[in-house]
């Protein structure tokens, strides 16, 4: 018996970090399963997404191996893409007996401030290009009031629909497309995110079922249980086209209950405004349809949003003078759609 071969280094996935090159410094947000952190690697400004999950006292065994096994698909999936319009994936690692996480953060609340004897033994983390202008949800927030040039609102929209067009020629279905998942840089360019619940797409679509994504961002087929493909990201792209036109979240003042009940069998869908530009309105509504086969691919998506002209404005309220948007017809009242 080759002892030597028993006792051999497990040999590392190519996505593998050098922990000993990451300087974690403060924390950037804290979630249901994790911390993200600000910080370099190898000289580069990073976000640091560490993953603790098992250690809440209600994750059973299972569910972690389950959770740590969705985290190798992420990285999978992640690791192989290159796209200007797509968060760029530095490396991960599946453990963290290396990892230097600072005494004290930052952060007024002190969430993550702690020292290396009290991060998870089964933790895992990924680490990607930092992002400094936040989420698009929190964009769209801060503009609910002045909304955006209608210029603005097509270089959002172009740069999703590339990101999500790209993602798809490499039969990848991202499957939680929404604002929240969708990160700016300095310059206002937008980025796909979170492929935690990404996968390749299945040769036979009832190999794809289960309701995964966030309520008012998933097709009806999604809601309903019924087998899926990366249509059911288009349709995710026309809520969040509309949402990127309005700097308003949909279906605001409904319970998921009734969302997802009334997108299924009353055709709901966001209220367009009058003022929108029938151009635009039409992708919306082709994006939504109820019937993913009669939704556009996104390299479609991507040439009709191309062809619109912005030099004549189209926004919902001007943010300067050249831009001649129409102004008081916020109808965000729930509809039952076209």
């Amino acid at each position: 018996m080759n002892r030597a071969s028993t006792t051999s280094p497990k040999p590392k996935e190519e996505w593998e970090i050098d922990l000993a090159k990451l300087d974690i410094r403060y924390v950037v947000a804290k979630g249901t399963y994790g911390t993200v952190y600000r910080g370099n690697y190898d000289g580069r400004d990073v976000a640091v997404k560490l993953l603790d999950w098992g250690e809440d006292g209600f994750t059973t065994d299972v569910e972690t191996t389950a959770l740590r096994s969705s985290f190798k698909q992420e990285v999978a999936v992640w690791h192989k893409l290159d796209h200007p319009n797509v968060t760029q994936f530095i490396g991960a690692s599946m453990g963290t007996s290396e990892l230097k996480i600072p005494e004290k953060s930052s952060n007024p609340s002190n969430i993550g401030g702690n020292n290396n004897s009290n991060i998870p033994a089964r933790a895992c983390c990924v680490v990607v290009e930092y992002l400094p202008g936040g989420t698009l949800k929190q964009y769209l927030i801060k503009h609910r009031q002045r909304k955006l040039a209608y210029k603005i609102v097509i270089q959002l929209a172009l740069d999703l629909s590339r990101g999500m067009s790209y993602l798809h020629s490499r039969k990848i279905v991202h499957r939680d497309v929404k604002t929240e998942n969708m990160l700016l840089d300095v310059n206002r360019t937008l980025k796909i995110a979170d492929f935690g619940v990404a996968r390749v797409e299945a040769q036979n679509p009832q190999d794809m079922t289960g309701e995964t994504g966030t309520l008012g961002y998933m097709a009806p087929e999604v809601l309903n249980g019924k087998p899926y493909n990366r249509k059911c990201d288009v349709y995710s792209f026309g809520i969040c086209l509309w949402e990127i036109y309005c700097c308003a979240m949909p279906y605001s003042n409904l319970s998921f209950a009734e969302v997802s009940s009334a997108v299924v069998h009353q055709y709901l869908r966001p209220e367009i405004p009058r003022c929108c530009p029938n151009s635009l309105a039409n992708i919306m509504r082709k994006c939504w349809d109820a019937n993913p086969n009669k939704r556009p691919d996104m390299d479609e998506v991507v040439r009709l949003l191309e062809a619109i002209d912005t030099t004549k404005g189209g926004g919902m309220l001007a943010l300067d003078d050249d831009d001649q948007a129409c102004v008081g017809c916020l109808c965000f009242s729930a509809a039952r759609g076209p």
